[in-house]
């Protein structure tokens, strides 16, 4: 393994995971990137006028992304990367406000599959998006972070529960509310109406609704003696989000390329801007009626198809390493090592969406990019989680592929994985993006 890594990547990764709190900001911050290396925003509601040779960027919900760079010549096959935005967590239910033992509480909702425990005495955040109305009546929504300690989650003393670290289910609903002061009085809309005030500069308003959750206020930061980690809250999934987006910035344009990044994948996918929904199909079916196809039978529904079968997708979501004190989690075969390269994800029941046409592939731009490369299947005795790659093959059709750098403490607060893969992952996607031939 080499001993060195891109510092600069690195530094624009923690920078990246650091200003993206929730799926709104991660969205925003990829827009402000993709802007700035000269990608047109895109509107849904607005007519298109695509250019060949001309790269754009759309959103919808504000929360999920999708970029493309269209070919000079014409447009016959695409190369994807899929990822999402959204990570396991503490969502505020919407009248969250609850008071016990003098102390003013905010009620919360578990948001996809969390890691409880590590979710205790930490320096809570509160980030989302919050919408009000101003006097004259008009609503307006805005993004909101509130990147102080403004709240934790205490633990119950040992000498209170003296068989606790034999290990304790922990509900949600009555040991997870987050503490923030104490007050008889204060309300979430007053202190959210504060907020808004000293970020947005927006006074005499009402709070009207909101999304919003809580996060660790830790920075991400480079571990070990020789930096070979990177701990960070979500990492699953926005290390796929940077990866494929630097991946993007870094190819040469030459072929057809597109990154979507969705929402709502820990959950379900289920959503207008989850995988699930319509999304990436309406992208595709509005870039094929302008720029899709060859002379003679360009934009039509044949043109189409032709462009999704003659297409691949790489669904980027990190893999689980091989955990030093729990290596019996794993196939003795397929646990995967840290820094040891991307992961491809296999499972014969199609909870991932390999199959060995995609791993060929993926096997072979790895090879001509000199990176290394693991495969990870679940022991035969556990069950597997899945991501957006089985729902866009399934939606869409397209040959797709599941890989993934591979991680630690999956849906912690705080999760790890390594530097050198960083690099490993990056080189590896935009080899793929500026390959000519696919098949």
């Amino acid at each position: 393994m080499s001993e060195t890594f891109n510092a600069d990547r690195l530094t624009r990764l923690c920078d990246f995971l650091r200003r993206s709190p929730t799926p709104w900001h991660a969205a925003g911050n990829m827009a402000a990137r993709l802007e700035q290396a000269g990608f047109q925003r895109l509107e849904e509601k607005a007519n298109w006028q695509l250019t060949p040779g001309k790269r754009y960027y759309v959103t919808r919900n504000d929360s999920a992304i999708i970029a493309f760079q269209l070919p000079v010549s014409e447009l016959t096959s695409l190369r994807m990367i899929g990822a999402h935005t959204d990570s396991p967590g503490l969502h505020l239910k919407p009248n969250a406000t609850q008071r016990s033992a003098g102390w003013l509480q905010l009620g919360v909702q578990v948001y996809g599959g969390v890691l409880l425990a590590p979710w205790f005495d930490r320096d809570l955040g509160l980030a989302g998006r919050v919408h009000v109305r101003h006097a004259d009546g008009r609503l307006e929504s805005v993004l909101l972070n509130v990147d102080q300690p403004i709240a934790m989650v205490p633990s119950l003393a040992i000498h209170l529960d003296r068989d606790v670290n034999s290990g304790r289910a922990l509900n949600a609903q009555t040991q997870m509310a987050p503490v923030l002061m104490q007050s008889e009085t204060a309300t979430l809309s007053e202190l959210l109406a504060q907020w808004v005030s000293e970020q947005h500069g927006l006074n005499d308003i009402e709070i009207v609704d909101f999304e919003l959750s809580f996060y660790d206020v830790q920075p991400p930061s480079l571990v070990g003696v020789k930096q070979q980690l990177v701990a960070s809250a979500r990492l699953d999934n926005l290390l796929s989000c940077f990866i494929g987006l630097e991946a993007l910035l870094a190819c040469d344009g030459a072929q057809g390329t597109l990154l979507v990044a969705n929402d709502h994948e820990e959950v379900g996918s289920a959503s207008a801007c989850g995988a699930q929904g319509p999304f990436l199909a309406d992208v595709l079916k509005r870039i094929n009626a302008q720029v899709g196809g060859r002379e003679g039978d360009k934009g039509n529904e044949e043109s189409l198809i032709q462009l999704i079968q003659s297409s691949y997708m790489i669904s980027c979501d990190n893999a689980h390493a091989l955990h030093p004190n729990f290596r019996d989690k794993h196939d003795e075969r397929h646990g995967p090592a840290i820094n040891g390269g991307p992961v491809i994800k296999v499972n014969a029941s199609q909870r991932y969406a390999t199959n060995s046409v995609t791993g060929a592939l993926f096997r072979d731009v790895c090879r001509e990019a000199s990176v290394p490369v693991q495969s990870f299947v679940t022991r035969a005795d556990m069950g597997c989680g899945s991501t957006i790659g089985p729902i866009t093959a399934t939606e869409l059709g397209v040959p797709t592929i599941d890989v993934g750098i591979p991680q630690w403490a999956m849906h912690s607060i705080r999760e790890t994985a390594g530097t050198h893969d960083v690099e490993h992952l990056t080189r590896a996607l935009t080899l793929f993006l500026n390959r000519a031939v696919l098949s």
